[in-house]
């Protein structure tokens, strides 16, 4: 790859253990990795490659630790506007069920689009259907096409409603061949090494979806090759009386009588948590996927992210299925993470750099990663660059740069650097074609829906 300088950026934000703010600052990159952090005066003054940062924030990529990237052929279904989970899902489950391999590769790659664009350079996808030969290969080929950084998680259901679970029988695997292509999807992909670009994630989908049984063997599963577990878990007050109900147990209490408590985990939602959890989470350091937009659209509540953070909690933010947010927008998430908070009545509930850390070097905790979500000597050279000298950005860019990305609205971003390669310039994806994706990727959704 060689070495690229980027230089004379308006600010630079590091978010290490500093939380430096450069004027007029940079990078040196050598290969993949960041070689210097500092103003543009003291580094380097050649290389293979120099990118003029100037009129740009520059930050660590953002982070997203929880999606379901298929969900974006099936935003504003008119049946599944205005539902709830439960409802939610049993209106989707059917058009899901005609989903092919083509269909998951061609939704994740336009999903994976969108978030590249808004500032991710790190996903994490749940993806825990599969359909007509559907495999993690599909999205894993998506990712790799586009560049992104990817945590794909093997995810899985396996209780029917004819066990008592909530998705169609015709939609859950056998647990013995989850376990299989499980471990395939491991020892196939999984890179552990620092700067690693996939790395597989054991992710059964959730308490009403699977067993007990399959729970407990994901976890021996995950820990004997030393990967990460996912799931979701007290996202709506529904799922909590399920657990107490089928289990005699709260939403923590139940995963930890699996082994599902750990660094080595995060959840996706945890809104409905009380205190004695959020203190055995931050105890044991599990983690926790906050998807805001989300938990509004289908009134699941709101998650406790300022005591998690005043726990101790790691944090990571997330844009959750296309189809509960119908975006898959990060920096908006991270806004709206900020706002969300604040309604509760505390106008400092948190803070724009709070939301912009949790978007980084929190998702990348959550992760379980140390080599990303900073900008500093050793970690990946995963940045993004935010135009500040736009109308959304008048005035805010002025009084605080930082802030202004959080409290305005919103923009795409105009540069993506990611393992030393560019993603994004100028505004524009380099890695896909998006007109012909958007016409694919639509005359897919409009035949799921029509056949389902």
């Amino acid at each position: 790859m060689g070495t690229l300088l980027v230089k004379n950026a308006t600010l630079l934000v590091t978010m290490d253990d500093a939380h430096r703010r450069i004027a007029d600052g940079g990078l040196f990159v050598r290969d993949n990795v960041i070689e210097a952090v500092g103003p543009t005066a003291t580094l380097p003054g050649s290389a293979d490659r120099i990118m003029d940062a100037q009129g740009l924030l520059l930050l660590p990529g953002l982070v997203n630790t929880h999606h379901h990237l298929y969900q974006t052929l099936t935003r504003a279904v008119p049946a599944a506007q205005d539902a709830i989970l439960f409802k939610w899902l049993k209106t989707l489950y059917p058009i899901w069920a005609g989903m092919d391999s083509e269909a998951v590769y061609v939704s994740a790659k336009l999903g994976l689009a969108e978030l590249l664009l808004s500032g991710a350079t790190t996903v994490s996808d749940h993806l825990y259907i599969y359909p007509n030969n559907v495999t993690i290969d599909d999205e894993i080929r998506a990712a790799r096409e586009l560049g992104v950084r990817f945590h794909p998680c093997r995810g899985s259901m396996s209780r029917g409603e004819s066990q008592g679970g909530l998705p169609p029988d015709r939609v859950v695997e056998q647990e013995d061949a989850i376990l299989r292509d499980t471990q395939r999807a491991i020892e196939t992909y999984h890179e552990a090494e620092d700067y690693g670009m996939v790395r597989i994630v054991v992710a059964p989908c959730s308490p009403f979806s699977v067993t007990e049984d399959l729970m407990r063997e994901s976890a021996v599963l995950a820990r004997s090759y030393g990967v990460h577990l996912h799931t979701h878990l007290a996202e709506t007050a529904d799922e909590e009386e399920y657990c107490k109900a089928t289990s005699g147990k709260r939403p923590v209490a139940y995963a930890e009588s699996l082994g599902w408590l750990g660094d080595d985990v995060w959840f996706a939602h945890g809104v409905h948590i009380n205190a004695e959890e959020i203190a055995l989470m931050a105890q044991t350091r599990t983690g926790v996927a906050h998807c805001p937009s989300s938990n509004m659209r289908l009134a699941s509540g709101i998650a406790p992210v300022r005591e998690y953070l005043d726990a101790g909690v790691p944090v990571g933010i997330a844009v959750d299925g296309s189809a509960s947010n119908d975006s898959s927008h990060l920096l908006a998430e991270a806004r709206m993470a900020l706002l969300l908070q604040r309604v509760k009545g505390n106008p400092a509930g948190l803070t724009a750099e709070e939301a912009l850390w949790i978007a980084t070097r929190g998702g990348a905790e959550v992760l379980g990663r140390d080599d990303i979500g900073q900008l500093a000597p050793g970690k990946a050279a995963d940045f993004i660059g935010i135009r500040l000298d736009t109308v959304d950005y008048a005035g805010g860019a002025v009084h605080d740069p930082l802030a202004a990305t959080v409290f305005c609205n919103p923009q795409n971003v105009a540069l993506s650097v990611i393992n030393g390669r560019s993603i994004v310039e100028d505004g524009q994806l380099l890695t896909a074609e998006l007109p012909l994706l958007v016409e694919r990727h639509n005359a897919i959704a409009r035949k799921l829906v029509t056949q389902a």
